[in-house]
């Protein structure tokens, strides 16, 4: 039986509402969708209904799709959206959207961290992160020597890697993988005093099976850069495998290598 404009506005509130609740600020979930707050509230309350093109930025916002308007929102999970499915929205889930610009800003950050495969070598290198649809994305490529110490490809394809950022209590969680799954990491950070409050350190983890003659588990420090290009270039070609006396100071300091991580 056909729905009335009146069931497909209630409809649309309702799971509406059952989305913003993974938001803090109704205001703020506004802003980043481009709807005033007052239209939002009258979408919320069922009592109107977006423009094609509006709805369309708020089911990618959401990632759903016209359903939203027949079903309730908990029946329409999709393969692949396991982290914002109703089982897991309010766990995993709810960090991906937690992930403000003033906790950890979007741009290029410069990481150093040990070798996973040599005790004595160091590596620098980028990572981009930045905002989609509500989340956060990372995106960065292997040096290409690390890809030739592990007799590994070194195309672009082969070393890029992208991952996603989740807030929690005491800092950022990110997933990285490798085009396919290939390759896996576990990264956490946290914010450090600094001048100007622009580092993070935690540690990296390689998921990998246990092997007396390599690392899973070291010490990681990321430094978000100002959005110069050329100290973004400088920093870009600094990437690879480094000696101790290459990392920058403050690095140096954080990662602080004579001292076994834990």
């Amino acid at each position: 039986m056909p729905r009335t404009p009146s069931q497909l506005r209630s409809m649309f509130g309702e799971n509406l509402r059952v989305m913003s609740e993974r938001y803090p600020s109704i205001s703020e979930l506004a802003r980043q969708l481009g709807v005033n707050r007052t239209q939002f509230n009258r979408y919320l309350n069922g009592e109107s209904f977006p423009r094609p093109d509006i709805l369309d930025r708020i089911c990618t916002f959401f990632g759903v799709d016209a359903r939203i308007l027949l079903e309730p929102v908990e029946t329409l999970s999709q393969p692949g959206d396991a982290l914002t499915s109703p089982f897991l929205a309010d766990y995993v889930g709810r960090g991906l959207t937690q992930v403000t610009e003033d906790f950890f800003p979007s741009g290029f950050f410069r990481f150093s961290r040990k070798s996973f495969l040599d005790d004595d070598v160091f590596v620098l290198g980028l990572l981009f992160v930045f905002r989609d649809g509500g989340n956060t994305y990372v995106r960065g490529y292997e040096s290409r020597e690390a890809m030739r110490a592990q007799g590994l490809p070194v195309t672009s394809l082969a070393r890029e890697y992208r991952g996603l950022a989740l807030r929690e209590e005491a800092g950022v969680t990110m997933l990285i993988s490798r085009k396919g799954t290939m390759t896996c990491s576990f990264n956490f950070l946290s914010q450090v005093a600094s001048f100007n409050n622009n580092f993070w350190v935690g540690y990296a983890t390689r998921t990998v099976p246990e092997m007396v003659s390599t690392r899973r588990v070291l010490r990681l420090v990321c430094e978000h850069l100002p959005n110069d290009r050329a100290t973004i270039m400088a920093a870009a070609r600094q990437m690879g495998f480094v000696k101790q006396s290459d990392i920058p100071p403050f690095h140096l300091r954080l990662l602080n290598p004579a001292e076994p991580f834990r």
